[in-house]
């Protein structure tokens, strides 16, 4: 098994080396992200070990690049924070896995484990409706062949929409799947977002279904 280690505190790579390499895997590493993304485009790698904070490029960018290049190598991110957020942004960004340093070898082995017997995970697939496509994979979403910008909100509204398309879908339903219930949100949070959808993606696409909510134009 091949694994590309990703990190650049030095005592830390080599520790680690050694201890998988005894473990019977061939082991690559880089010390900067810019290094790890060339060589994660170039290797056959069973698996990536990926630190957050790099130089050149941070952990984050490294997977966003090898998702949106098509490459679905597992992904163990490694990082001082122990934030939910973090995480939450690693896994959003296509990681597959997590681990808060400080962490134990077997710890470590453990999760590798773990990802090499889930194997290469599918890509996820193009979401279309009429000539507007949306790549859960890349974050990106197309207009014909305009690209669009969106927030994280609005392309999570969006997704959702795509997945319904040609139906009418409640207020009620998008803030439930959309936004966290929990949360404090404002009664008319849906029309808002709905609106600024509506200016990006054009107004014939997603239609008021009135009494109801939306629809998005299949």
């Amino acid at each position: 098994m091949r694994v590309l280690l990703v990190d650049d505190e030095e005592r830390m790579v080599a520790a680690l080396r050694r201890g998988l390499v005894a473990e019977g895997f061939a082991v690559d590493t880089a010390a900067t992200g810019t290094d790890g993304l060339r060589q994660a485009r170039s290797g056959d790698f069973d698996v990536v070990v990926l630190d957050v904070m790099l130089p050149g490029l941070s952990g984050y960018e490294v997977v966003r690049r090898l998702r949106a290049d098509g490459n679905w190598v597992p992904v163990l991110m490694l990082s001082a924070k122990d934030g939910e957020h973090d995480q939450a942004d690693a896994l959003d960004d296509g990681a597959d896995d997590w681990l808060t340093k400080p962490f134990s070898f077997v710890v470590l082995l453990a999760h590798l484990r773990a990802l090499l017997r889930r194997g290469r995970p599918p890509r996820p697939s193009v979401l279309v409706a009429g000539d507007l496509r949306l790549d859960p994979a890349s974050r990106e979403v197309f207009v014909a062949t305009e690209p669009v910008d969106l927030t994280p909100r609005e392309f999570l509204l969006l997704e959702y929409l795509i997945h319904r398309a040609g139906e009418a879908v409640s207020k009620d339903e998008l803030l439930e799947h959309v936004w966290d219930r929990a949360a404090e949100v404002a009664p008319n949070v849906v029309e808002v977002y709905a609106g600024y959808l509506r200016r990006k993606i054009g107004s014939d696409r997603l239609v008021t279904v009135r009494g109801v909510g939306y629809r998005l134009v299949a």
